[in-house]
């Protein structure tokens, strides 16, 4: 039923769930995984009207921000590599809702795993909800792993 699965990771204990989740389904239905972190750039946007926040500033949070993914894509690389899976990592910058759902376009993934974090509905109304950004927009099926 499934051949081709994105999961998100964003380094917490639920993204985690959500790994162990795809590398499960990708066994049972002998699929491809990828893997995708998003750099949260846009929120850099805000800044711009600070002072302080010059283009080195701005140039060492990135390079930070890129550290961060590539650690998370490693131990996600060992996880599935432990597991006999294979897997496909991508790094990506700006909105996690929005990249997610362009990567899935663009690779046509019928399964997409993503952790939620449980916000309440006055924090999800708030700050909004990465989860429910992706389960409302996206084509292929989406499993929800709540931590």
């Amino acid at each position: 039923m499934f051949t081709n699965i994105l999961v998100a990771l964003d380094g917490s204990e639920v993204s985690q769930l959500a790994l162990i989740q795809a590398v499960d389904q990708a066994k049972i239905w002998n699929a491809k995984i990828h893997a995708i972190f998003i750099a949260e750039t846009h929120q850099f946007d805000s800044f711009s009207m600070d002072p302080t926040f010059n283009m080195e500033t701005k140039r060492e949070m990135y390079r930070i921000l890129e550290k961060v993914g590539e650690s998370i894509l490693e131990r996600a690389e060992k996880y599935c590599s432990d597991k006999g899976i294979t897997i496909i990592t991508h790094m990506r910058y700006g909105d996690p809702g929005n990249e997610i759902i362009s990567l899935a376009e663009q690779e046509k993934f019928d399964l997409i795993v993503i952790g939620s974090h449980g916000k309440s509905s006055i924090d999800r109304l708030l700050l909004g909800s990465v989860s429910s950004f992706v389960v409302t927009r996206n084509k292929a099926a989406t499993m929800v792993v709540r931590g």
